[in-house]
């Protein structure tokens, strides 16, 4: 990533873009797993009004976006989706260290964030940058990985 991103929270209006964006991004695990991954499926519409999605643009348009859940005690970064022209460039890392400064500024002493054990390589980047396994969960959809992350300084939450 030659240039830092502009990062703007998404609006209302920006429900469609996130769509694409996420729908772009999640394409190449659908014959990985056989279907389309959850948030393929999510309505953004919802997301976009619910949880803090924050949009980073570099060349003047979407790049990636990071939605997180504030859990009251931690985040729990729900969606990370990197176009694919833009994959591979660190982007991706940006994001995820976005949404621990984002923990932190509210108090929180740890991230959280789960995907399809089939996404070896989100396993593999998630474990790269700091994050360890939690605990493995089984459905009719597959196995879920569940991680976590330990923040260093944090100020508890009171």
């Amino acid at each position: 990533m030659d240039e830092t991103p502009a990062l703007r929270r998404a609006v209302a209006d920006d429900a469609a873009a996130v769509r694409v964006l996420t729908r772009e991004a999640y394409a190449k695990w659908v014959p990985v797993i056989g279907r389309e991954p959850k948030p393929m499926q999510a309505d953004h519409e919802e997301a976009v009004r619910e949880h803090r999605i924050d949009l980073a643009f570099l060349e003047g348009g979407l790049a990636a976006l990071i939605e997180t859940i504030d859990k009251g005690d931690h985040l729990v970064i729900e969606n990370v989706a990197v176009a694919p022209a833009f994959q591979g460039q660190g982007l991706g890392r940006y994001l995820l260290a976005h949404a621990e400064r984002l923990a932190l500024d509210l108090g929180y002493a740890e991230v959280r964030l789960y995907t399809n054990k089939m996404f070896e390589a989100n396993v593999r980047l998630y474990l790269a940058v700091g994050y360890r396994i939690d605990r493995e969960e089984s459905s009719a959809l597959g196995v879920t990985v569940h991680m976590s992350k330990p923040l260093r300084g944090a100020v508890p939450v009171a």
